[in-house]
């Protein structure tokens, strides 16, 4: 993979710029970070070489300051809302989370649900948090949010809202995803610190959009084609322009809540410390961009990818035609069509060329490999098997895993398990495959290769099963597929 990003540069200016706004306001700061605390696999696929893990990496550095709140909106559990990288709900992942904070060493206080408005499944998670011993807090819906300026700061907006007792000068704001009310938490806990004579502050760590590169760079469009289901657009910032007369990108919902902040701000010390939203950010993502060719490319073909998404789940009743359309304006400030995703077309030509559902991944050198489906397999695990023979030298011709071997499997499958498929999904194939290598060097010197699919584009000529979803997901295949089911089966 080329790289665009300075990874090593990222986390030490990354940090010193935390510890100076912390030693800005004295000995409480806290601070919102936006997008992915851990696994940031939107970052890493624009900015090729930005570690996933890099926020975390860098936040470890900070530890002995630091703790964690996490925040989840009451409206998000209730909708069962779901990480589309990892395929799990975010009340899941808020466990996940914290187990994956407290493993490296990080202090995690509490958990906050926020826009509480009576949703039951949320009063359920608060009882099975509090009942592993976890701190929760309450934040509620605060009417004319966030217009209603003198509301917002009062004992009726802001005041209502639980108190979350914190014992560090640093206190990290995060969430599962976008939209969770990371922002209305920090401001809410300002408000309360300054009703107890607390001085403290807020900033944001927000890596997208990118401040200092162009509003319509790639890297900046892709962020909204990322965004488009909660409908956040970027714009030049209106308030930095108008205090420095320097142009600067942020986005619509910060521009939107940040006279409120402004409001705080006045109430607290009777002026605000931030002349724009731009000067809340302590993101130096835009320093460490080393190869901006490589990122610009990088973040075309990810709003190929977006496209894909927002069609498939058109398709499964979960999309919305906005969102299609607002990233098909995205691809069009991009100049990039969906043809642009090399695999797109040749798994569309094999599909064509059999008449039948098809597949087809690009390999790390560039190779396109393409697969059928057949009597025994589905197109995805055909695809699996050529691609990793194909990295292994193996022929195509040569088999490895026996017709034997897979018979049973489907039998299982149809027989007793009363599926009405008898192709093996990729899940399927992969234990076929390690269960043949126990007796065949050639499928042990296959399965050997799997390492290397990680980060290969695929694109399927039909909609992918959720088998075969999770499987790519965690090879770590950035996977996209046609909105067109296979069968017009209506229960599947």
């Amino acid at each position: 993979m080329k790289i665009g990003f300075d990874n090593d540069k990222y986390l030490t200016m990354q940090s010193e710029h935390i510890r100076q706004r912390i030693s800005q306001f004295g000995n409480k700061l806290y601070l919102e970070f936006g997008g992915k605390l851990y696994d940031d696999y939107h970052a890493s696929r624009v900015l090729p070489g930005f570690e996933p893990d890099s926020k975390l990496r860098m936040l470890m550095q900070l530890s002995d300051q630091a703790e964690i709140v996490i925040v989840i909106s009451a409206g998000d559990i209730e909708k069962n809302k779901v990480r589309g990288d990892l395929g799990i709900t975010y009340d899941s992942d808020v466990l996940r989370l914290m187990d994956l904070f407290e493993e490296r060493g990080l202090f995690v206080g509490s958990v906050v649900i926020t826009q509480y408005s009576g949703q039951n499944s949320a009063d359920q998670f608060r009882t099975r948090l509090q009942k592993f011993g976890i701190k929760v807090y309450t934040h509620y819906v605060i009417p004319g949010y966030p217009s209603n300026i003198p509301l917002i700061v009062s004992d009726d907006g802001y005041g209502k809202n639980d108190y979350i007792e914190t014992s560090r000068p640093l206190v990290v704001i995060t969430a599962p995803g976008p939209g969770s009310g990371k922002m209305a938490t920090c401001l809410s806990q300002l408000y309360h610190e300054h009703k107890r004579g607390i001085k403290a502050g807020y900033a944001k760590f927000e890596t997208f959009p990118i401040w200092n590169i162009p509003l319509k760079h790639p890297v900046n469009l892709a962020y909204e084609a990322a965004t488009a289901d909660l409908n956040d657009v970027n714009m030049i910032d209106p308030f930095h322009l108008d205090a420095y007369g320097v142009t600067t990108v942020n986005y619509n919902r910060d521009v939107e809540i940040f006279p409120v902040l402004n409001a705080m701000f006045e109430k607290i010390s009777g002026e605000s410390p931030y002349k724009s939203p731009t000067d809340m950010g302590v993101n130096m993502a835009g320093n460490c961009i080393c190869d901006d060719a490589v990122c610009q490319a990088a973040s075309r073909q990810e709003i190929i990818r977006r496209y894909f998404h927002a069609t498939e789940a058109l398709a499964a009743g979960k999309g919305t035609d906005e969102e299609v359309f607002k990233i098909e304006l995205i691809m069009k400030q991009a100049n990039i069509t969906k043809e642009d995703r090399k695999v797109v077309g040749a798994a569309l030509r094999r599909s064509e060329t059999t008449g039948a559902p098809a597949a087809a991944i690009e390999l790390p050198d560039g190779r396109i490999i393409t697969g059928k489906t057949s009597d025994l397999l589905g197109a995805s695990a055909a695809l699996l098997l050529n691609a990793l023979k194909e990295l292994a030298g193996i022929a195509h011709e040569e088999h490895v895993i026996s017709p034997s071997a897979i018979e049973p499997i489907q039998t299982l499958k149809t027989t007793y398990m009363g599926s009405r498929n008898p192709r093996l999904h990729t899940d399927e194939v992969l234990i076929a495959l390690s269960v043949s290598a126990a007796q065949s060097r050639t499928a042990q010197l296959a399965m050997e290769q799997i390492p290397q699919l990680s980060g290969c584009q695929v694109h399927t000529s039909v909609l992918l099963s959720d088998a075969d979803i999770k499987t790519f997901k965690r090879l770590g295949i950035q996977a996209t597929s046609e909105p067109v089911y296979e069968t017009k089966k209506i229960f599947r």
